[in-house]
């Protein structure tokens, strides 16, 4: 039953905001009594915890799988985009990490601080990847690439309220990071990505 709470919970965190979900909802959602979800979670914030925490989880474990496909560098980033979007398509416009730092902040920095750390080893091994492919520079000083990248995509999801805009915004962070790097193969590659984007 554990597993079935967080499982609602997320979904509905994600889809309606964690301030905006209480309870009740999730009580409502699964047709069971709200006693029974303090029975495994003795308030809001340890369920947020416990959800965030499985979302996380879910998400590396795709982004593993993608990864796992070996796509060029550059068609990986486009893919693992499109996994975020699907994720949150169905979000009622309110970005979740936005209202996770305004409303629960202690939580966000615990996510925050583990994201960095995952999403770091995931843009250098992008960035490793891309150079052996020709796509991005030889010459790029991959500390500094991976550090930009992750303040930006980081500072767009914390201070933007809307998920659509934020997900528009992340589309040109991505085009303005690629090109950044990218070699005359990486700029025809990127391109190529962003024509079946915006088809």
């Amino acid at each position: 039953m554990k597993e079935k709470i967080i499982s609602k919970a997320s979904e509905l965190f994600l889809k309606l905001g964690f301030k905006s979900v209480t309870m009740d909802d999730i009580a409502g959602e699964m047709c069971i009594s709200k006693k029974t979800i303090y029975k495994y979670f003795c308030n809001k914030e340890v369920l947020i915890e416990e959800s965030t925490s499985t979302v996380h989880k879910q998400v590396h474990g795709i982004i593993d799988t993608i990864v796992a496909k070996n796509f060029n560098a550059i068609q990986e980033n486009f893919e693992i985009r499109e996994m975020f979007r699907d994720m949150f398509k169905n979000n009622t416009d309110t970005s979740p990490i936005y209202q996770l730092k305004k409303h629960y902040p202690e939580i966000y920095q615990n996510v925050l601080s583990y994201e960095i750390e995952q999403c770091t080893q995931y843009f250098r091994e992008n960035i490793e990847k891309g150079i052996r492919e020709g796509l991005y520079r030889p010459d790029l000083n991959i500390d500094i690439y991976v550090k930009f990248y992750y303040t930006l995509i980081f500072h767009i999801n914390e201070t933007t309220v809307s998920e659509r805009e934020a997900q528009e915004i992340e589309l040109e962070a991505l085009e303005y990071h690629t090109r950044a790097m990218a070699t005359e193969k990486g700029i025809a590659e990127l391109e190529k990505q962003l024509e079946k984007v915006r088809a």
